[in-house]
């Protein structure tokens, strides 16, 4: 999960049109207490001062850095006529109603899914977790759905869709709030299914309350986000959470649990997980397998055994992971029935997702792809597939997030180093830390460089990727990873914009001038 300093409101197009009267909120809530009146029609649910509007629901929210209380005055003054806290304030705001709770996140949780009538419980929801893949498996399960006549909104890393309604993601999976409010709009807009990206912070902080998941989908687990979980026993259970709670017993029937059964994890989650599993793998046990694949520069031919027989794949995408990719959507397609032709047909024309092994065509007598990969594992993965279609030298530009998991940035550093020839070490979103500092922690697995190798420190993120535009050869490659769609980088104080596909076209537009 990356993101921004802070969170932007999401802009809605339309009004809302749900109210609930504030009573039959408070009857929600196990133990609260009431200071004024419950006489109040409540018309929207927010816990984002900046978005409270008249009939506003305002949720006081104790964060790290902010605390919502300070924002109750200014909320009453928007028009909201009640508030959740959990500290009552000196002065109640006139025409505001408190609701004195233990812990507004948890209230939250209960309130949120209810106020909008629960839309979760009535789509067909397929939720994909795992450190890596997630956003072309559920691209590829939407385009395969869209394309079979369903209406299908997509929650995901680099936007959410509803219909055909673009709003840029500020996270990998929205807060519970913000959430409902997506899936009442896609229910409002005639969706018939959701696929969304579930992030481990997501599970482990209840965002995803109130739903009840159909499809369940483990890509892979491997090193990520040990800054908040700490320890990969507590990241892999955390991803756990979505599979244990699949059950036949709810709203919808129907329930399957599709893993990648390389992966170790999915040993340990299979073993709690009581419905319906389906495993992808490269061994014949599986019920998705690769018979053969053949991978190219800008494409791969893929054999996969299924249950519903043998699928002959001609795709416009590349490498080993997407193997994997490929594998796992079709798991949860047909975990969702989706009928073998469609698949096969809607596969032929898929050709990626931006951010994802992306080829910029900029004019340069050379190759250059621009990568999401920010973890071990990603890295390594991307790498890999780019030495296949290299035939000089094979550049990264790459760095590691400030405030986030700083064990991995070694690791990282000398994956870069036994997999690349030319490796340029430079700054992405360091955040409150000194980025030569991060640098630094990279650069010790480095200390021994190969004669034939070499590694380059520039901290400016721009100066680095001319760096290497500038001097590598025409039949080297350039992967610049770590950001891929993003289009901004996170300093100590501010957020600024850039984007690598960006630079790297700017560059060559300015060769040819």
């Amino acid at each position: 999960m990356k993101g921004s300093l802070f969170r932007l409101p999401f802009q809605f197009k339309g009004d809302f049109t749900m109210e609930k009267e504030l009573h039959a909120l408070v009857d929600r809530l196990p133990a609260v207490k009431v200071f004024g009146s419950l006489d109040q029609t409540v018309t929207d649910v927010t816990a984002d001062s900046r978005e409270v509007a008249p009939g506003s629901l305002f949720i006081a929210l104790k964060g790290a850095h902010v605390d919502g209380h300070k924002f109750l005055a200014g909320a009453a003054q928007k028009g909201a006529v009640a508030a959740l806290v959990e500290d009552l304030p000196a002065v109640a705001p006139d025409g505001m109603t408190l609701l004195q709770v233990d812990d507004t996140r948890a209230a939250m949780e209960l309130l949120a899914p209810y106020f909008f009538d629960y839309p979760g419980k009535t789509m067909r929801m397929i939720g994909v977790t795992g450190t890596n893949g997630k956003t072309t498996s559920t691209n590829i399960i939407r385009q395969v759905l869209k394309e079979d006549g369903k209406q299908c909104g997509l929650i995901g890393t680099i936007n959410v869709l509803i219909g055909e309604e673009s709003i840029v993601s500020h996270n990998t999976t929205p807060d519970v709030v913000d959430l409902q409010k997506f899936l009442y709009r896609m229910k409002e807009a005639g969706c018939q299914y959701v696929v969304m990206e579930v992030s481990s912070h997501a599970l482990a902080l209840r965002r995803v309350a109130g739903i009840e998941f159909d499809t369940a989908v483990l890509t892979n687990i491997t090193e990520d986000h040990l800054d908040f979980h700490k320890t990969m026993e507590a990241y892999r259970d955390a991803k756990s959470l979505l599979f244990e709670q699949l059950s036949e017993v709810g709203r919808k029937q129907g329930k399957t649990a599709v893993f990648n059964a390389d992966d170790p994890s999915t040993a340990v989650i299979a073993a709690r997980t009581k419905v319906r599993k389906l495993f992808y793998g490269k061994g014949k046990e599986n019920d998705i397998y690769p018979l053969r694949y053949a991978i190219e520069a800008k494409k791969m031919h893929l054999v996969l055994h299924t249950p519903v027989g043998e699928m002959d794949l001609h795709l416009k995408i590349t490498g080993e992971f997407n193997v994997y990719n490929v594998m796992c959507a079709v798991g949860a397609l047909l975990a969702e029935n989706v009928d073998k032709a469609k698949i096969e047909q809607v596969l032929q024309g898929f050709s990626g997702v931006p951010g994802r092994f992306q080829l910029v065509e900029a004019g340069q007598p050379y190759s250059v792809i621009v990568d999401y990969a920010h973890t071990p594992d990603g890295l390594e993965n991307v790498l890999r597939t780019a030495r296949l279609i290299t035939k000089g030298h094979l550049w990264v530009v790459f760095g590691c997030g400030g405030d986030r998991d700083d064990k991995k940035r070694p690791i990282m550093g000398k994956i870069a180093l036994d997999l690349a020839d030319d490796i340029v070490v430079t700054s992405d979103n360091p955040r409150t830390e000194d980025p030569e500092d991060i640098i630094r922690q990279i650069t010790v697995s480095m200390t021994s460089v190969p004669p034939e190798k070499t590694v380059t420190r520039i901290l400016d993120r721009k100066e680095a990727i001319h760096y290497a535009l500038t001097q590598a050869a025409s039949e080297d490659v350039v992967l610049i990873a770590g950001k891929g769609h993003e289009n901004y980088q996170i300093l100590k104080n501010r957020t600024i914009h850039f984007d690598d596909k960006e630079v790297v076209e700017a560059f060559w537009e300015g060769k040819k001038a």
